[in-house]
């Protein structure tokens, strides 16, 4: 979220960002915030006046009554009397334009950086960097839901009797490189610096939109009935959530956290959901990588997430590259975001794997997270990045070291996850 003032005193720069985003139905919010902050701040001075006026007021009733002046006294206690009936009109009104100009300033996206390269849509992302050599194999890469087949490793059937269509039961070695590659995700961010942390599986609404725009709120969150709880679409969710309302102290920044969790995501859209395999479905795993820090250190630590994942990857010799999100392709909230895309040998082309983000301080905003230093106290900033989603990441993994004759090769880095296994063979039937 904007700062007020930065609106108030820059509403062309704000439109220019909302059409760089190709979002210009928001184009009359811009006056219409900037018309309801001025009745809400004229309202607010109005009552500080009247509230300042009242014991001065008193005073000259006091004296005037001490001076025998009854009828001037009755009179100024007709005008308190007046005061308080407005003064109580005005305490109505402010909360509830204060509520109006939020509501409005959360649908106004975020300024983007200027490094930003402008776009409609993912479409028009922009390639950064390749790492690793995108190889085609001379035999045909399976489909990834056969490979996990061919070692008795995926039951989609089962999962639909119980649950429907988008769940899967992992099993036997398939469920157990998964986890591996979980526990491997989660010390290799150990090794980094970050600490480990299990979060709330569910969160409030307040904390729900402290992080994240409402169209995405919809679209994403499965909410509990009855119940003011949403199950999390991303541990970054509750991880940025546990410093709402918090002054953190400014020698503890930067706080670099790393968080596993499970996610569940209704993946509404044009895409839909996989009936054979786990590219898309509705429940994941995921170790994630949360930072707070000083603003003049936000873009230092974006590069360094985003290379975490892509070294992740690459030792697990998956080719990976990146691709610099355009302004049409930002979530309302985000500065600048990069993905994380891995190379599908059996597709020829990449896929996504992780996204790395910084939010600027428009979450600290949102949920009033604090740091104070020597200069006072202000916003901090926050980042997120994916560190590896999985069975996205699974897919990536199993077509990038399947081999001709079927097996699986395990890197060196997932070997000790595995119990030193180096290989997996299918299973004969």
């Amino acid at each position: 979220m904007i700062d007020i003032k930065f609106l108030r005193e820059n509403p062309e720069i704000v439109k220019e960002n909302i059409k760089k985003k190709f979002q210009d139905a928001k184009l009359p919010l811009v006056d219409e915030v900037i018309e309801l902050d001025a009745q809400s701040r004229k309202a607010k001075q109005e009552a500080d006046d009247l509230r300042a006026s009242k014991n001065k007021i008193s005073k000259e009733i006091g004296g005037l009554m001490a001076q025998g002046k009854k009828e001037e006294a009755e009179a100024l206690k007709a005008q308190v009397a007046a005061n308080a009936k407005r003064l109580a009109e005005l305490e109505a009104i402010e909360p509830e334009l204060q509520e109006k100009v939020k509501t409005i300033m959360m649908k106004i996206p975020n300024i983007i950086d200027a490094s930003v390269p402008v776009g409609k849509d993912d479409s028009e992302n922009v390639e950064i960097e390749k790492f690793g050599d995108p190889v085609v194999p001379d035999f045909e890469v399976p489909y990834h839901a056969d490979i996990l087949n061919s070692i008795a490793g995926l039951d989609k059937d089962s999962a639909g009797r119980t649950s429907g269509n988008g769940f899967y039961y992992l099993m036997g070695d398939a469920a157990r490189i998964h986890s591996a590659m979980i526990s491997y995700a989660r010390d290799f961010m150990i090794d980094k610096g970050f600490t480990y942390c299990i979060p709330p599986f569910m969160i409030r609404s307040d904390v729900v939109t402290g992080v994240m725009s409402f169209a995405e709120m919809e679209a994403m969150m499965y909410k509990i009935e009855g119940e003011d709880l949403y199950l999390i679409g991303t541990s970054e969710h509750s991880m940025i959530g546990k410093f709402q309302g918090q002054i953190v102290e400014e020698a503890s920044l930067p706080i670099a956290m790393t968080s596993y969790s499970p996610c569940f995501r209704k993946e509404v859209g044009s895409h839909g959901i996989e009936e054979r395999g786990v590219y898309r479905v509705h429940q994941f795993e995921k170790q994630e990588m949360v930072v707070l820090c000083k603003p003049e250190d936000s873009m230092d630590w974006y590069n360094k997430m985003w290379s975490y994942t892509v070294e992740f990857f690459r030792s697990l010799d998956v080719p990976v590259r990146t691709l610099e999100c355009c302004s049409g392709d930002l979530a309302d909230l985000k500065v600048k975001s990069c993905d994380v895309e891995a190379w599908s040998p059996r597709q020829q082309k990449y896929f996504e794997v992780g996204s790395c983000s910084t939010l600027g301080d428009a979450q600290a905003r949102r949920l009033g997270i604090r740091t104070k230093g020597e200069n006072g106290t202000y916003l901090v900033h926050t980042l997120n990045n994916t560190v590896l989603a999985t069975p996205r990441g699974l897919i990536a993994f199993l077509e990038n070291n399947v081999k001709a004759d079927g097996s699986i090769s395990i890197p060196k880095a997932l070997q000790p996850y595995m119990g030193g296994k180096e290989v997996i063979y299918p299973i004969k039937k």
